[in-house]
């Protein structure tokens, strides 16, 4: 079974590398981004065939390791 977790910075917390594609994007032409914030995608192949236990699992494995939960939140996505 696999699982797609989306990690993305809090709202209020600053994203500099967000900013620096913003100010990237604006030097390239691309006029109108008013802002960038950036994120990670991870994808777990994960063993078992029940999808509840999985998402558990890939939430236990979030609040352990995977996302900063102070200042990022997470999705997970049972596909």
């Amino acid at each position: 079974m696999k699982a797609r977790v989306h990690v993305m910075l809090k709202d209020g917390v600053l994203d500099p590398q967000g900013e620096a594609v913003r100010h990237a994007l604006g030097s390239l032409g691309f006029e109108g981004v008013n802002g960038v914030r950036q994120g990670k995608v991870i994808e777990l192949d994960l063993a078992g065939e029940d999808p509840a236990a999985a998402e558990a699992e890939a939430r236990k494995m979030c609040e352990a390791l995977l996302a900063n939960t102070v200042i990022e939140r997470y999705e997970v996505e049972i596909l």
